[in-house]
């Protein structure tokens, strides 16, 4: 660390942070917009340029797994051993050439024809959710309905049986202890090497299940990708690709419904707003201005693989970045009143699902799940309001609330 500014520093881990991390974004990226955070012994940019420049440059490294885990004594190293095994392989720690051939194979699943049987499903378990609600009752709506509607569209398209949900919810929480920078658990380490283990068992089973009887899923294509050029993928990146599309696939999308209809009921003018969207076009810009006011990836970390400039400050080797995308997508040097909510904004790139080489490959997912799920549940529950305050998750790269209680208020029914 070569620098460090005068401005207060940045403590990710205070309650009002997390809560609502915008103001002290907002204030860094003005005073110090390059700013080391000693808690995380980290640097934080806040600048939509300067994020737009982390995320695009080649010579930051996706990779802060190895660094990390190499960087351990050799106590905690076998703590971490099975978590390197399968987190290590995960997409989104991998650095090109290898990023190339494992992005190049698994991309390959996500063509059109694959993805049509997706909809229509989506749309069945969004009716049998909100049809399993009780009318003017009070609900987590995490637990009810924002959590398991992503959770069963993914495990559908990986062939895995929806009575798993309860255990791979329980794992993949785990797993996000140690994904998630959670600081306040002590035993972290072990319990997300012990979620990692138990959800790598249970896709090695199904996975064995499928080669023995292919189906028309996912994971069957999955398990068919090869390439001349490629390969195939091994054992242990197919069984952490699985692990990686369960868990990106469910955790960002419920935050991201979660996140939108607290937003809405916040704001009761733009909820009316929403409710008379008719086209899937208006319904799919709201869904970006969601993405963009508050969305689920609040920041993504690159590590200097050699001495880099910016902003005016240097950035020595190994030394991690937090490109905060949550402060870039309110910079106002590139959007126009950027801390309002406007499901009617002008459509203007946003980095909610990275940029570049690591643009999220499960973007259309998530888009096509939040434009199904958002318009059903306010329909059906128009009045629907907060019964009390979120339960926040206190990580850097994943946000949402752990819980959400609200009042349901009563049923709207249609005019058929």
């Amino acid at each position: 660390m070569t620098a460090v500014s005068a401005t207060p520093f940045l403590d990710p881990y205070e309650p009002s942070f997390v809560a609502d991390p915008f103001p002290a974004l907002a204030h860094l990226r003005c005073h110090a917009p390059v700013h080391w955070s000693p808690p995380l012994r980290s640097w934080v940019v806040t600048r939509y340029a300067d994020v737009h420049a982390v995320l695009h440059d080649r010579q930051l490294s996706a990779d802060t797994v190895t660094p990390f885990y190499k960087a351990q004594p050799s106590e905690t190293q076998a703590k971490l051993s099975s978590l390197m095994r399968y987190l290590g392989n995960w997409l989104v720690f991998k650095d090109p050439p290898d990023h190339t051939r494992i992005r190049n194979l698994t991309s390959r699943v996500f063509t059109s024809r694959a993805m049509e049987p997706v909809r229509a499903n989506a749309e069945q378990i969004t009716a049998e959710l909100l049809d399993g609600l009780q009318p003017s009752a009070e609900v987590d709506l995490v637990e009810a309905f924002s959590n398991p509607l992503p959770a069963y569209v993914i495990m559908d398209m990986l062939g895995v049986p929806r009575e798993l949900l309860p255990d791979m919810k329980y794992w993949s929480d785990e797993i996000k202890l140690f994904i998630g920078s959670a600081r306040s658990v002590p035993d972290k380490y072990d319990r997300a090497r012990a979620g990692v283990e138990a959800m790598a068992a249970a896709f090695s089973e199904v996975i064995d299940d499928h080669r023995g009887v292919p189906r028309d899923d996912i994971l069957s294509l999955l398990i068919a990708a090869h390439d001349s050029d490629d390969g195939r993928l091994s054992d242990d990146e197919l069984i952490a690709t699985c692990i990686l599309f369960l868990f990106a696939g469910h955790e960002t999308t419920t935050n991201l419904i979660t996140m939108a209809s607290m937003h809405m009921m916040m704001r009761p003018a733009q909820r009316e707003r929403f409710l008379a969207l008719e086209t899937d076009g208006e319904i799919e810009a709201a869904t970006e201005e969601f993405l963009r006011f508050d969305g689920p990836t609040p920041s993504m970390v690159r590590i200097a693989v050699q001495d880099h400039e910016l902003g005016g400050q240097t950035i020595k080797s190994g030394e991690r970045i937090y490109a905060m995308i949550a402060a870039a997508n309110r910079d106002p040097d590139a959007f126009d009143r950027p801390d309002e909510l406007d499901i009617a904004r002008p459509q203007k790139r946003h980095y909610a699902f990275g940029y570049g080489t690591h643009f999220c490959l499960g973007a259309p997912l998530a888009r096509l799940e939040a434009s199904i799920a958002l318009p059903a549940l306010h329909r059906r529950f128009p009045q629907m309001e907060l019964a009390g305050e979120p339960e926040w998750a206190d990580g850097m790269t994943l946000r949402g609330p752990l819980k959400m209680p609200v009042m349901l208020g009563p049923v709207q029914r249609s005019a058929a």
